[in-house]
């Protein structure tokens, strides 16, 4: 079914002219809907709507969409599986626990020196590099690293950090709890442009490298011993992308909270569509992954307005049955070639 495999840039052009509508439709609806005026009379009541929180918001789930869909593309191509979202490898979760130990046992601190903004994205980028270290380690064989291992592995680290969150939100006051509870739920919301700023900073070095990652992953799609041969360092490489999947997705995490299965999705839809040739699935998977979270982002703000629904549970009822159609798929495959 790839129909775009001949034509990747007919494919980005579509992605591109979808993305744009849906910024749009993003931009001027809501609870408040926003007049065409409001563009150019930001002191009004609609003009701050815009450009104070539909703007920055807007610009939260572009980078954060696609910072998930590439990072998620380029694990799979890491470790030539489907199924290697970083979420379930233990970026997430990593992330997860550093960020809401932080909010537990410092936040009010950090707040009041006014650097939780700087310490919640170090933190995020610590706690995912860590566990993807961890699990990639004790994942290690004298082949390389086994897939399976990898998974069983991550879905052990997974349950760990899930356990150490509980404990902290045990141990948290009211305030802490409510905060650290909505916010692992998946929450876009912004408000002001520092947070922006700070994505943006890390988004984009963090997408350009991935993207020139592509040549030497198509390599590495005929293995491991094949890459070595053809004259790709696998060691730097997988060092390289675990540190640049680490940094996208503990920034994502830090400031979005827990968006989990777009990193899975993405990758696999543009794979179907149009190959999976990786100089194409990486930008690709960018901009899908940029058109999904921002589509996903007006649903939550439109299905329960003027309240909110946390956009991780939006990507989750998506994302859950997505998961098990490709386990079924390639269980399916592999009793027909037994």
């Amino acid at each position: 079914m790839q129909a775009f495999a001949q034509s990747p840039v007919l494919f980005r052009a579509l992605l591109i002219l979808a993305l744009l509508l849906a910024c749009l439709a993003s931009l001027n609806l809501g609870a408040f809907d926003i007049s065409p005026d409001a563009w150019i009379t930001p002191d009004s009541d609609a003009g701050r709507v815009l450009y104070q929180l539909r703007l920055p918001r807007l610009l939260l789930t572009l980078f954060a969409g696609a910072l998930l869909g590439a990072t998620g593309a380029a694990a799979q191509a890491l470790f030539r599986n489907p199924l290697a979202d970083p979420s379930l490898i233990g970026v997430s979760a990593g992330s997860a626990l550093a960020v809401v130990s932080l909010m537990v046992l410092a936040g009010g601190w950090l707040r009041l020196h006014g650097i939780d903004l700087l310490a919640m994205p170090l933190a995020a980028f610590g706690g995912g590099l860590a566990a993807t270290l961890l699990v990639m380690r004790l994942a290690r064989t004298l082949s390389g690293v086994s897939v399976t291992t990898l998974l069983l592995t991550g879905m052990a680290v997974n349950a760990i950090a899930s356990a150490g969150i509980g404990m902290l939100k045990y141990l948290a006051d009211g305030v802490s709890l409510r905060q650290a509870s909505f916010w692992l739920l998946g929450n876009l919301a912004v408000e002001g442009w520092l947070p922006v700023l700070v994505l943006m900073t890390i988004a984009f070095p963090v997408l350009m490298l991935l993207a020139r990652e592509g040549r030497e992953l198509n390599v590495l799609l005929l293995g491991v011993s094949q890459a070595q041969l053809l004259g790709v360092d696998v060691e730097s490489l997988q060092r390289r992308l675990v540190l640049l999947c680490a940094l996208g997705v503990g920034a994502v995490v830090a400031f979005g909270g827990l968006i989990g299965f777009v990193g899975l999705i993405v990758p696999h839809l543009v794979r179907l569509l149009c190959g999976p040739d990786n100089r194409y699935l990486l930008p690709h998977s960018a901009l899908l992954g940029a058109l999904f979270l921002v589509v996903a982002d007006l649903l939550s703000r439109l299905l329960v307005a003027p309240a909110q629904l946390p956009i991780g549970i939006l990507t989750a009822l998506v994302g859950g049955p997505f998961f098990l159609l490709i386990l079924l798929s390639r269980l399916n495959a592999g009793a027909r070639h037994a």
